[in-house]
């Protein structure tokens, strides 16, 4: 089954730094634009950042600009977001998404690859 994978997410307290990876099962990251998605319950699905695959530019939702950074290393065909000074609100499930670019409106969890993974829980709280 074709599928995305993420891992690494967790409890965490308010100020801390976790890193999230995606890899992927049947498919091969470093063909593909990747994104972060998060969805904290009773909300929709957000974009947090994108990267793409062609030559690693990257963009960010304003809430996250200066804390967060995405970044992948193409002979692991693995994606990683490393999130720093984590706030509360940054409390959701987050997820990788693929796409062949980081589209205009890449924030939109609309037309990317059905190839979304279950998820990452992350947790800040003191």
């Amino acid at each position: 089954q074709v599928q995305l994978a993420e891992s690494g997410g967790g409890l965490v307290q308010p100020g801390g730094s976790l890193r999230l990876s995606c890899a992927g099962s049947g498919l091969s990251l470093d063909y593909y634009a990747i994104a972060w998605f998060r969805q904290a319950p009773g909300k929709e699905r957000e974009g947090v950042s994108c990267i793409s695959s062609s030559d690693g530019t990257t963009y960010y939702a304003d809430s996250v600009k200066g804390r967060f950074t995405i970044s992948r290393d193409n002979v692991k065909k693995t994606a990683y977001l490393q999130m720093n000074s984590l706030k509360p609100e940054d409390t959701a499930v987050y997820y990788c998404a693929a796409d062949y670019i980081c589209r205009t409106a890449w924030a939109s969890p609309v037309g990317y690859l059905e190839v979304w993974g279950q998820g990452t829980p992350v947790t800040v709280s003191s």
